[in-house]
């Protein structure tokens, strides 16, 4: 399987590319080991950056491919993955749109693109 993703966050910064490839038995397990931490830390109500959610979506959509759900009802179901409150600061407004071209084991390919998969809190900082 190999992925492409496109990262967009605010509008002042540039996108984001991230390129994997998983070729052989080991990376899959390297993978779904990856996808186990980054789990377990969400069990224990720790916050993940970043690149965890990344793992964690690629995961979701990969998964979500594999049981034969479409393009929409991955991206329908997207957003209840992750909460605000399971990210660090920042993640939501840096992951605004996440494009995802995937290219399976038997040459299909896939885009799924998700718009604000993790909603955008509306907070202000304010003395107290």
């Amino acid at each position: 399987m190999h992925i492409n993703l496109l990262v967009q966050g605010e509008p002042d910064v540039s996108p984001l590319t991230i390129t994997s490839q998983y070729s052989t038995k080991t990376d899959e397990e390297i993978f779904a080991n990856q996808v186990a931490m980054v789990k377990n830390k969400l069990d224990r109500n720790l916050k993940i950056n970043i690149n965890e959610c990344i793992t964690l979506y690629s995961a979701f959509i990969v998964s979500e491919i594999h049981n034969g759900k479409t393009t929409e009802q991955i991206q329908e179901n997207a957003p209840n993955l992750l909460s605000p409150e399971q990210v660090m600061i920042g993640v939501p407004e840096t992951l605004r749109k996440m494009s995802f071209k995937l290219t399976l084991d038997d040459a299909t390919v896939r885009l799924v693109v998700l718009d604000t998969p993790i909603c955008i809190s509306d907070y202000i900082l304010r003395s107290a």
